[in-house]
């Protein structure tokens, strides 16, 4: 039988635990929510009762990555603006420009030119693991600095971008977010960024995404320096294809899938003549393609006027041809 002193022990212990993890929590609320942004837009768009133009109003959130003014976000939530501005916790708003957008990362940069910013740190997301604390912090429907916590359910998850391209590298929490949230920092107990906060699945009772620390951090990089992320193509329209089991046997082939050429396109800046329509491609410079998404994964500023071997199934022989991959325009 359990006494009183050991009950009076155990809820002693319970709220001492209570107490670590609401420090820790407003802890990292005191350090974060300075450098995380509430932005609104005015863009055109189309009335859908009058069906006339009209200003239209958004909102989202984002957060400081730099002293001098760059503030991460999501695409989608400036997509198509005409103005920008960013308010900060102590009330204080400036205009802002947008500095480069990624639509097949859901990863924009945008920049203000005054304030005295304080930014937050990316973390490094590849050292994440599940059941490790996460904390949502953004800006729902205008209302400043709202506060979720939860923990990293799943990782190296994908989700498909507005432009059909697959987003890897996904954190999955269940740190409750809003439409409002968009583009805001999912940070860890010590506050630094692990994800930005970018989709929620509703009808999944409340599954929540944030692209990984990782991924942002490469893209917003490539977005200040450039202001768009350089990436390579083949200058092919392609769709997936189920391989016979005999075939797949036949050739030793890894995948059961392949991408099926079915039109080759003259561009200048590509050279692809050794491709032929008709074509099953199944590697790129050795690596299995199984499918459009993996190609693209393997389309990187880093093979742009490089020669790179393609193997494609041929009359149903497998061979290796020579490509050079061109800018994506």
């Amino acid at each position: 039988m359990i006494t009183d002193q050991e009950l009076n022990f155990v809820a002693e212990k319970d709220r001492q635990l209570l107490d670590a993890y609401s420090s820790m929590v407003t802890g990292v609320v005191k350090h974060a929510a300075q450098s995380v942004t509430h932005i609104k837009i005015e863009k055109k768009g189309r009335d859908p009762r009058t069906k006339q133009v009209v200003d239209q109003q958004a909102s989202g959130s984002g957060f400081v990555i730099s002293s001098d003014g760059f503030i991460v976000t999501n695409n989608h939530v400036i997509e198509g603006a005409d103005t920008i501005k960013v308010a900060f916790a102590d009330q204080t708003e400036y205009s802002a420009s947008i500095t480069g957008a990624d639509p097949a990362t859901d990863i924009a940069v945008i920049k203000v030119y005054d304030g005295n910013l304080k930014p937050l740190k990316f973390g490094n997301s590849d050292l994440l693991e599940p059941g490790q604390i996460a904390i949502a912090i953004g800006n729902p429907m205008g209302l400043q600095h709202t506060v979720t916590t939860g923990v990293v359910s799943a990782l190296g998850r994908t989700l498909r971008a507005k432009n059909g391209r697959l987003i890897d590298d996904v954190i999955q929490t269940d740190a409750a977010l809003n439409p409002g949230n968009s583009g805001g920092p999912l940070v860890d107990s010590e506050g630094n960024v692990i994800g930005v906060n970018t989709a929620v699945i509703s009808a999944a009772q409340g599954l929540c995404f944030a692209i990984s620390s990782n991924l942002a951090a490469y893209i917003a990089g490539k977005l200040i320096i450039h202001g768009r992320v350089k990436r390579a193509q083949l200058g092919i329209a392609g769709q997936l294809v189920n391989l016979t089991p005999r075939i797949t046997v036949a050739n030793n082939l890894q995948t059961k899938t392949g991408v099926y050429v079915y039109e080759v396109h003259a561009d200048a800046n590509v050279y692809n003549n050794q491709l032929r329509s008709g074509d099953i491609i199944v590697a790129f410079d050795g690596k299995p393609v199984a499918s459009i998404d993996n190609l693209h994964k393997y389309l990187t500023e880093e093979v742009t006027g490089k020669q790179s071997i393609v193997t494609v199934l041929r009359g149903g022989r497998k061979q290796d041809i020579h490509v050079i991959p061109g800018e994506l325009k």
